[in-house]
């Protein structure tokens, strides 16, 4: 169940999104970012899901994730039964996907923390 944690927090770009630096509740800066993974995290409209969270896991995901994979990746807010699907896959691609995914997903929960 984690894992859909973790699609929840990302599951809350490199495609050139804006970056800047967002002010956490504990007044800690972290980097925030805007692209697929952001906009998906905000749109879905889960709690405790804020633009300087969003905004941040967005940040890790361009440097961890390629776009294709963030373009998947966001796909997983409106369709959460699709990441188990990728998950429980034995396609080779869909193995080091979620490999590359759950390593997202760990950093970008140590990283945004604060956010």
């Amino acid at each position: 169940m984690r894992y859909l944690a973790i699609a929840a927090l990302v599951l809350l770009a490199a495609c050139g999104g804006r970056s800047g630096w967002g002010g956490g509740s504990s007044g800690a800066r972290v980097a925030t970012a805007s692209g697929p993974i952001a906009t998906a995290c905000l749109q879905a409209g889960r709690q405790g899901a804020t633009r300087n969270k969003c905004g941040c896991v967005q940040a890790v995901a361009n440097r961890t994730l390629s776009s294709s994979d963030q373009a998947l990746g966001s796909s997983f807010f409106k369709d959460p039964h699709r990441a188990q699907e990728i998950r429980q896959s034995s396609s080779p691609r869909n193995e080091a996907f979620w490999a590359k995914w759950k390593a997202f997903g760990d950093e970008a929960e140590q990283v945004c923390k604060a956010a």
